[in-house]
């Protein structure tokens, strides 16, 4: 029976390698991008260039909660992986159409929805890998939109990965009970439109940035490990998942977003 995996921010250069990758493993992917065009012609290339025909586009924008609510319910099918990958870091404050920040809308809230509407179409033993970042640091839980701060692109991607390391470690206890695993990574610097945005340029090739993400989502030794966090295939102490008081505020405060 053919693996299956979803992948978010697909199109962008990391998610684009780690879809290779699993494609080339013979993985059954669900590619999620916002750009209907820019996601059907990724399904497309990755397909004509792995040989594998099951890859196939769905439309969603990760900074939406109903977007990303009607996918789950529509998927009608059980995966094994999800990755959430997705990210923006524009370098002005926008706010989505439901006037939240879009940093904290897409990297953050985007990641836990996902995780939420697809828990019951993750197999038992299923796997969440969150794409997060060693550059992670400057959560304000009393600010997390920028009303009182003065924005700051780079304040906003490291606060927004810092959020990712310590929910991941949060949901990897909620859903224990479920026997799914989440774990969170630094994928490797990787030059693509979100690190030009913050004014990074990096020599290293796509699939040396989606190299620990596969292994995470890939590798036996990984089957029972959960709420840790990854650098270079290297399980890394979190300084910032380490109080529960704190995890649970921030969980606390993201879920205040979600709609009944």
């Amino acid at each position: 029976m053919l693996k299956k995996a979803i992948v978010t921010g697909a199109y962008g250069v990391i998610g684009k390698a780690i879809s290779e990758m699993l494609a080339e493993k013979g993985w059954s992917l669900i590619l999620v991008g916002r750009d209907k065009p820019r996601i059907e012609k990724v399904c497309h290339e990755i397909s004509i260039q792995t040989g594998n025909n099951q890859i196939v586009p769905a439309v969603v924008d990760l900074s939406r909660e109903k977007e990303i609510k009607a996918f789950a319910v529509n998927l009608n099918q059980q995966v094994d992986v999800l990755i959430n990958n997705a990210g923006t870091t524009p370098p002005q404050r926008l706010e989505t159409p439901e006037g939240i920040e879009m940093q904290w809308a897409c990297n953050v809230l985007g990641y836990m929805w996902m995780m939420e509407y697809l828990q019951p179409s993750l197999i038992k033993g299923g796997r969440i890998i969150n794409v997060a970042s060693f550059y992670a640091g400057s959560l304000d839980m009393e600010d997390v939109e920028f009303i009182k701060r003065r924005y700051d692109n780079d304040t906003a991607y490291r606060q927004s990965k810092q959020a990712n390391r310590m929910l991941s470690t949060y949901f990897a206890g909620l859903f224990k009970p479920f026997e799914i695993t989440v774990n969170s990574c630094h994928p490797g610097e990787i030059s693509s439109k979100l690190s030009n945005n913050l004014g990074f340029f990096y020599p290293d090739p796509p699939r040396k940035g989606a190299d620990t993400p596969v292994w995470m989502a890939t590798d036996p030794s990984l089957q029972q490990i959960t709420g840790q966090y990854f650098q270079y295939r290297k399980n890394i102490p979190c300084q910032f998942s380490k109080s529960p008081v704190d995890m649970k505020k921030l969980y606390d405060l993201c879920k205040s977003y979600s709609k009944p």
